[in-house]
């Protein structure tokens, strides 16, 4: 029923979409869905890498077994034990009794506590190295991109690497799977999203793998979530580098809470500011109305970022609070930040961005400008300054 898409001529791709699940890990948006991608490798013993949610298993079998017939599948490779990867584990178990699922010393026990599988299970180290046949596979661990038991894979024939979930991305694969079949450009945004919001905390993490994995010689990219690359690479890792060492562009992200209109229009006066100063990316979000997935993804693509919050019930705005929850849960590094607040009775919004930026180590614009009741002639004026301050700074780093 299904034609196989092949890597190669025996490795095949047997990834499934979704388009219905809503929220990914239940938090982030999916408004394009998400591709759970497994792989299969057809030798003198065949290999599964990975497996999907098991909500999509009916279409991983029937795509499985149009590429193995009836033959037993040998290996089990588990690079990582989240459940829209490793839900199917135990169904594979089931339906192939003798498969030897292969992990780590940290994915062993997790298969232990998931699945209560504690038999016919293969540990492997730093290095080591698994005999199909024609093709070889090779193991590196990479604990924390972005759980403690990841691992990726290398084929060594073929040069693939199966990067579990580093080189994601959020989107389905709606037709092409490989990257030079599509406009890549499409999935840069998502990428950068998927990174930002489920890797990003584990900047260093992800720069000790890639200085690991650097002296192999790799042709594909075969990650778990997104396209297939093969056409990208050096843009890709490079994409990489740059999120995990928190590099980012000249821009700025202003983000706000704003229940009458008084904290938005200080907003709008600072964006202004910024782009008569020779800002061109600007990006503007309503914290009530943007998801913060999508926020956090430009903060890390801009070095700097106002942030303007109402006092409400003596703390910030709630959803104001919620991002900067996030953005201290992350430690996102190495930005610029301008404050905005404003209040009616008592101010504590700008405190508490101030408390913000001091524990996340950025560099605090001076002049915060928090305003009492509407904005009025002296405070617009502060924001102005404050939006030529940051440009200034962003415009001089650049020269």
């Amino acid at each position: 029923m299904y034609q196989p898409v092949q890597l190669s001529e025996d490795i095949f791709y047997v990834g499934v979409n979704d388009r219905r699940t809503e929220l990914f890990e239940n938090m982030w948006p999916l408004p394009r869905g998400v591709a759970y991608n497994s792989y299969v490798i057809k030798d003198e013993k065949i290999a599964l890498l990975d497996t999907v949610e098991i909500g999509q298993v009916e279409k991983f079998l029937k795509k499985l077994q149009s590429v193995i017939g009836d033959r037993p599948i040998d290996y089990l490779i588990v690079n990582h034990m989240e459940p829209d990867h490793a839900g199917s584990v135990n169904l594979i178990r089931q339906l192939y009794p003798d498969v030897k699922i292969v992990g780590n010393k940290k994915t062993l026990p997790m298969i232990e506590g998931f699945f209560e599988i504690t038999d016919n299970l293969m540990e492997v180290k730093e290095g080591d190295e698994l005999d199909l046949g024609k093709h070889k596979l090779q193991f590196y661990l990479a604990p924390m991109v972005h759980w403690p038991e990841t691992m990726v894979t290398y084929e060594e024939t073929q040069k693939i690497l199966f990067s579990a979930d580093a080189f994601g991305s959020f989107g389905t694969l709606d037709g092409s799977i490989f990257d030079d079949e599509m406009d890549f450009s499409y999935f840069h945004d998502e990428m950068r999203r998927y990174y930002s919001n489920i890797v990003g905390k584990y900047g260093s993490p992800v720069q000790k793998a890639l200085k690991k994995l650097s002296g192999l010689d790799i042709k594909m990219i075969a990650s778990t979530h997104g396209p297939i690359i093969r056409s990208h690479i050096e843009e890709v890792i490079g994409m990489y580098d740059d999120w995990s060492s928190f590099k980012t562009g000249e821009g700025v992200v202003i983000a706000f809470a704003s229940m009458y209109g008084n904290t938005e229009e200080m907003a709008e006066v600072t964006a202004r500011a910024i782009a008569e100063a020779g800002i061109k990316e600007i990006r503007m979000y309503d914290v009530s109305k943007t998801h913060s997935s999508y926020i956090i993804s430009d903060i890390f693509k801009y070095k700097g970022l106002v942030l303007a919050s109402p006092t409400y019930s003596n703390e910030l705005h709630p959803n104001m609070e919620a991002l900067a929850n996030k953005l201290k849960h992350m430690g996102v590094k190495d930005h610029c930040l301008g404050i905005l607040g404003s209040y009616t009775w008592a101010g504590t919004s700008v405190k508490r961005l101030t408390e913000l930026g001091e524990a996340l180590k950025w560099e605090i614009i001076e002049n915060s400008v928090e305003e009492k009741h509407t904005l009025k002639k002296q405070k617009y004026e502060e924001c102005r300054r404050l939006g030529k301050a940051l440009a200034e700074k962003l415009i001089a780093e650049r020269n």
